[in-house]
């Protein structure tokens, strides 16, 4: 990825304080429990953003004046090259990462000292302990840095676009691929294999975040990862997954009739969470909150659940009394990145809204060109909810109760696509299957 553009746009927002430095701790290599089994290293998202590093134990110091990226490797000797592989020469690295000036982490404080700098800014509290244990001396911010990256972050580059659009046509295909060998019978855990197959065997090699696998019942718990149950005849399928390009993230969810077929009630519900998405998608836009989106996707299930007998009354009174959350408790999507839940949903100074469903919406700002958004809207049966509120005198009258007893085992329903919003509207990066004929064409060849 282009970081030296990276930061750039970074440093235009450090105008004001010239002789200041940006300090940046990279990832270590984390192990189970104290014992020596390594978990597959994933650099951290902000340091990867702007150094390009994906490799343990580096740090960074940008000089905000002159714009130089100093770079620290960590010293490796002979004992690492036995048990981890060759020692990279200084030419080697700067050949990958192109810094100004390359150097060991020894010479943090060194380098530190010449610089001479008015005041570090470090990306949280515990990097700032860092530097203050490096030197006393030395003025630390730990709160500027990590707004100024986030407001980066927020609008991709064409080259981070390219790799989102990467990852998407790798998921497209091995989201396919479970849809063509799913069958009753198969465990939660058989389709994974399938999926993470897929995604390897193309040259993603990191999952973005653990996947859901969910059969039956599973589908209504929001993040199920067990993925070890059996997969049954009548069963709904939901597959929430996705894998990153050199960190970047794709996240689609698709849910499929196990054997095939759509029942009645499923093709009804499926039906009803699909027209929310694809209005929902066709109303997102540069200038549109993330908020009206989502309300606006709340009455489209409330009124697709009215005219299926699921709920009953007035759509606007059942807004007011909030009875979307009861089967739409979360978010309609989150910006998409280098995290799947990625960073700039809430700016400074943006509080959530204190109301159930609405309240774990994860972006709540004006939609603008080159941010990418997931749109995923749901309908679950969750006895946990909606026990409780037909035994609520306020929420009960908006209930049909005969109907939704006989839903608690029926789980959920969620579609969700990837969009990059553009100038005039969006690019969806998702192209697996979703309307109910075409699923069902694909599973019966």
């Amino acid at each position: 990825m282009s970081t030296h553009l990276h930061r750039e746009k970074l440093l235009s927002l450090f105008e004001e304080n010239q002789d200041g430095v940006i300090f940046l701790k990279g990832a270590e290599t984390m192990y189970r429990y104290g014992t020596d089994f390594e978990f597959p290293f994933r650099q951290e998202s902000n340091f990867w953003y702007l150094t390009g590093v994906n490799e343990p134990e580096y740090h960074a110091v940008i000089d905000i004046g002159s714009g130089n990226f100093h770079l620290f490797a960590p010293k490796r000797d002979a004992k690492f090259a036995v048990w981890h592989g060759k020692v990279r020469r200084k030419d080697e690295i700067e050949e990958d990462y192109r810094p100004d000036s390359l150097h060991y982490n020894n010479e943090i404080l060194t380098v530190l000292n010449k610089l001479k700098p008015s005041v570090v800014y470090c990306l949280d509290d515990e990097q700032a302990e860092f530097i203050e244990d490096l030197n006393r001396e030395f003025k630390v911010d730990a709160d500027t840095l990590q707004d100024a990256i986030t407001y980066c972050r927020c609008i991709k580059t064409d080259e981070e676009l390219e790799l989102m659009r990467k990852a998407a046509s790798v998921n497209n295909k091995a989201h396919l691929e479970v849809m063509k060998a799913l069958k009753p019978g198969m465990y939660e855990y058989e389709t994974k294999a399938i999926y993470d197959y897929h995604q390897k065997r193309h040259g993603l090699l990191h999952p973005a975040y653990n996947g859901i696998h969910a059969g039956g019942s599973n589908s209504a718990i929001l993040h199920y990862v067990e993925n070890r149950d059996l997969i049954g005849d009548g069963d709904l399928y939901l597959i929430d997954a996705g894998y990153e390009c050199e960190g970047y993230a794709s996240d689609v969810t698709r849910t499929y009739p196990a054997n095939g077929r759509f029942t009645g009630d499923q093709a009804a519900i499926y039906q009803v969470v699909l027209n929310a998405l694809n209005k929902s998608i066709e109303n997102t836009k540069p200038g549109v909150k993330m908020e009206e989106l989502h309300l606006g996707a709340c009455r489209i299930i409330l009124h697709g659940l009215k005219e299926i007998g699921i709920v009953k009354g007035d759509v606007e009174e059942m807004m007011e009394k909030n009875i979307f959350a009861l089967f739409f408790p979360h978010g309609l999507g989150h910006f998409l990145g280098l995290d799947t839940h990625d960073v700039g949903g809430y700016p400074k100074g943006v509080e959530r809204i204190d109301r159930p469903g609405i309240q774990f919406l994860r972006v709540r700002r004006e939609l603008m060109p080159g941010m990418v958004v997931t749109i995923e809207p749901g309908v679950y049966f969750i006895p946990a909810l909606l026990k409780p509120a037909l035994e609520n005198e306020e929420q009960a009258p908006f209930l049909n109760r005969e109907k939704i007893e006989t839903l608690y085992d029926f789980g959920g329903v969620r579609i969700e696509d990837n969009l990059i919003v553009t100038d005039d509207g969006n690019e969806n990066l998702t192209e697996v299957p979703k309307e109910i004929k075409e699923i069902e064409a694909v599973m019966k060849s």
